[in-house]
């Protein structure tokens, strides 16, 4: 114990206590006798909400997912709970996903709510996240959990806390919440379920929740137009098998080519090196069946069905990849257009964030409806709708291949996106289109953005060392050139501030702090940085731009946006 910090050392020592189980301290002793740098991973600090929520590697310590780090949060937000609704029965709802111990964890939580007097509608099983988001609501409940890790790797797991609205939780709730689970010590958990108010959920929210799912999917495709297309979908070992083949059936799509090798959930992730549909690799073997099919669209999902990552037929016939921000920016159109031939009634929005593209502001000018920018995160678009009721959501989204069609769903939603995908691709092939050549033809009339993500892992404490060292240096000596274009804006969301560098004026930036730079140049290009708040990762957002006169100059301008991308990360030497 010498070897170590006194303060983990005090952390360590308290686990070793009969607070614990046995298990858990004849973990810690190994970890003390044979592993002290992990021993040190495990306890130099305590989980955090992010923007995802709590996510972390699973094992013993205060910076581990186990049944006591998950136990004191849940105590605490049990406690905060009967605080804020002192006269009523308050009521949860919990669902987990393919994740190794996801069940046992889901049913850890379900007992601590249960001894705190908290009736707890429990999953039966895994089931997508936006289905917990949707359940929430169709409950009645004050509060839902959903143990998942996203796309994270087979070690990883987490807890998402989403509030009355079905949205996760924003401030004040979360900084709230986080001060009551720091009051509490571990021996003040109670684990002593009832098991009178848990009570196990499966087919009746299912179908309800995939009822909504078509209706609110479902827009302009015929029935011809949907038998003309065939789709390929993988849920890539997670969730989304229990609700994308259902939903796509009973919207009316019968050529639905499933990856089996992918179809069965597990927590190991055995056919791809991340089951993340923001790498291309995790589709592979989508793209290999959809050859043999010629299918038109492909479809992937992480492993709790959030996010969604889509290949198309390009101009020349070939499937290709798109990104979060090129299938987010035909999505949004599509809804926009449908609801133009609707009438439009004057309050209607779409919401991104302020590291998506800058295209999604062009779209809302161009169809008169407003557009509002948030930080990082689909809570903070949740939060837009609580916060603006009588204006109506059409839909939006964010770079990492998430989107939300409408608000019956207040997260982003891998299901609903499959299906107005789906729809999109029927529609305009019918119409003589594609979805990619619509989407060549957006870049015509609001001007041709094209974007690259840039992730850099740094894991453990020296990597949070870099991170935080990195936000420093780009704070402290921002740069005044990138790539040769004078950067003319600095947008620091930590500081609230917008400094103009021509007039060096500041202006304030009315949304909650976040560690987070945006730097504009004179050639309209845009580069954000900002650690994960979910992952050891910093992340660099580059967005470009460029008129297109036409189609047929797409690849030529194409060319020229990918020269300036690579030229900018080189020049911040993130190759």
């Amino acid at each position: 114990m010498a070897v170590i910090d006194t303060t983990i050392a005090s952390q360590v020592s308290e686990w070793l206590t009969p607070i614990f189980d046995n298990t858990t301290q004849q973990k810690i002793q190994d970890l003390i006798d044979n592993h002290p740098e992990e021993l040190k991973e495990s306890f130099y600090k305590n989980l955090e909400f992010g923007t995802g929520g709590m996510r972390g590697i699973m094992g013993v310590g205060t910076n581990r997912i186990n049944k006591y780090t998950l136990g004191k949060n849940t105590q605490g937000l049990s406690n905060y709970i009967h605080k804020q609704f002192p006269n009523e029965q308050p009521k949860v709802v919990i669902a987990y996903d393919c994740r190794h111990n996801s069940n046992t964890l889901a049913k850890i939580v379900a007992d601590v709510f249960s001894a705190n007097g908290i009736k707890v509608f429990l999953f039966s099983e895994l089931r997508p996240t936006p289905e917990l988001s949707f359940a929430v609501k169709e409950l009645g409940c004050h509060c839902g959990i959903v143990l998942t890790a996203s796309h994270n790797p087979p070690e990883y797991n987490g807890y998402k806390v989403y509030w009355q609205d079905g949205g996760q939780l924003v401030p004040p709730q979360d900084k709230e919440i986080i001060a009551e689970i720091n009051s509490l010590n571990y021996a003040d958990i109670n684990f002593d379920a009832n098991e009178e108010l848990i009570q196990m959920i499966d087919k009746e929210i299912d179908t309800v929740f995939i009822e909504n799912s078509v209706k609110k999917g479902s827009f302009a495709a015929s029935q011809e137009a949907k038998d003309d297309i065939t789709i390929v979908f993988t849920s890539l070992h997670g969730t989304s098998i229990k609700a994308i083949p259902e939903t796509l059936q009973k919207a009316g799509y019968k050529n639905v080519h499933i990856v089996q090798e992918q179809a069965e959930p597990n927590g190991d992730f055995p056919t791809v090196k991340s089951p993340n549909p923001e790498e291309p690799e995790a589709l592979t073997m989508a793209m290999e069946l959809a050859k043999e099919v010629n299918a038109d669209i492909v479809i992937g999902t992480d492993p709790d069905c959030d996010r969604l990552g889509i290949a198309v037929r390009n101009l020349d016939g070939e499937l290709e990849l798109l990104n979060g921000n090129q299938t987010m920016v035909l999505m949004t159109w599509f809804l926009l257009d449908h609801y133009k031939k609707q009438g439009l009634k004057g309050n209607e929005f779409i919401a991104s964030t302020i590291v998506s593209t800058p295209m999604m502001r062009s779209l809302a000018d161009a169809f008169g409806v407003t557009y509002k920018e948030v930080l990082t995160g689909f809570k903070w678009i949740a939060k837009l709708i609580k916060d603006f009721p009588q204006d109506h959501f059409i839909g939006g989204g964010e770079e990492s291949f998430g989107f939300m069609v409408g608000d019956f769903v207040r997260d982003k939603d891998a299901v609903t996106s499959t299906l107005l995908a789906c729809e999109i691709v029927a529609y305009t092939k019918a119409n003589g289109s594609s979805f990619y050549r619509q989407l060549i033809e957006l870049y015509t009339s609001h001007g041709f953005y094209k974007e690259s993500l840039v992730s850099l892992v740094k894991k453990g404490i020296e990597g949070a060392t870099q991170i935080k060292q990195t936000m420093v240096d780009l704070r402290n000596t921002p740069p005044q050139y990138i790539n040769e274009e004078k950067v003319v804006l600095i947008e620091d969301y930590d500081k609230s501030i917008a400094y103009n560098t021509q007039d060096h004026t500041e202006t304030t930036i009315d949304v909650p702090k976040s560690n987070v730079l945006i730097f504009y140049t004179e050639e309209g290009s845009k580069i954000a940085a900002r650690p994960s708040g979910t992952e050891p990762k910093i992340k660099f957002y580059i967005s470009v731009q460029q008129p297109l006169a036409s189609v047929d100059d797409f690849e030529t301008i194409q060319n020229e946006l990918d020269h300036k991308i690579l030229a900018i990360k080189k020049d911040l030497q993130l190759t």
